[in-house]
């Protein structure tokens, strides 16, 4: 085994020896209404989770931003809601650094969808492969506060960083075995053209309709809808619900907050 990855191992031991700051619970209640529902052995395998994530990772503050304690922990909370059922993570170390924003920042040419923006285009979060992920802060805020709209710029860009895992950024995370990934191609690709079909003729949809710019959007947006529409996406696109459950190790619909 690489020195690297026992010195990484044992660094994290010493983080989880550590009692948990306090504060940081009440912190992420606040600010992260999913955590709300999970259970309490989930909330505190996610705070842990968060705690690894904030000291590995390099912070940076943009544009006047302040980047404290309580930033990190909601940023490093929303992020590891992804992991909490993958067995085999890494606690995102394809992530270089997080570069936090007050506000949506500008992006030139960036394309929506069919539509390619010649001017800055305001924007949430930005994805790097094997690089930073960028946020805007009041984004990030409203996302994780409203946990039944659907949208979420930290799932959403985080999930980029899964996808990435396997060198592409095609919507497609590494898999278990030849099955599910052939399972998954069949489900996304179904999935992706259905949503690319409904755009097409102005229907509304579950999914956000961004997810029709590539499959790797698809998964984002998909990954969104997982987690903050369990009921809505397990009725309406049960497959997509079934394999996306599967490879999350996770059943949002069940969390005991959604029972209650």
């Amino acid at each position: 085994m690489a020195l690297v990855t026992l010195w990484r191992r044992w660094r994290r031991r010493r983080i989880l020896a550590r009692p948990p700051n306090p504060g940081w619970e009440g912190v992420i209640a606040r600010n992260f209404g999913l955590y709300r529902l999970l259970s309490e052995d989930e909330r505190r395998r996610l705070i842990d989770l968060a705690r690894v994530f904030v000291a590995e990772r390099r912070w940076e503050a943009c544009a006047g931003m302040k980047v404290d304690e309580q930033v990190r922990i909601i940023i490093a909370a929303q992020a590891c809601l992804l992991l909490l059922g993958i067995p085999d993570h890494d606690y995102f170390s394809n992530v270089t650094s997080i570069l936090v924003y007050p506000a949506a920042y500008l992006v030139p040419g960036r394309q929506e969808g069919p539509i390619v923006h010649e001017e800055a285009v305001p924007t949430a979060g930005t994805a790097v492969y094997n690089g930073p992920v960028l946020l805007s802060w009041s984004d990030v805020l409203r996302g994780g506060r409203d946990h039944r709209d659907g949208r979420n710029v930290v799932l959403h860009e985080f999930a980029h960083f899964l996808d990435m895992q396997n060198g592409l950024i095609d919507g497609t995370p590494p898999l278990g075995s030849r099955a599910e990934l052939e399972r998954w191609q069949a489900v996304m690709t179904e999935e992706y053209q259905k949503l690319r079909s409904a755009s097409a003729m102005g229907m509304a949809t579950l999914l956000d309709c961004y997810g029709t710019t590539d499959p790797g959007e698809f998964f984002a947006v998909a990954t969104e809808c997982f987690f903050e529409r369990p009921e809505a996406m397990g009725r309406y696109h049960p497959r997509l619900y079934g394999i996306l459950r599967s490879y999350f190790g996770q059943d949002p619909a069940a969390w005991p907050g959604r029972t209650v």
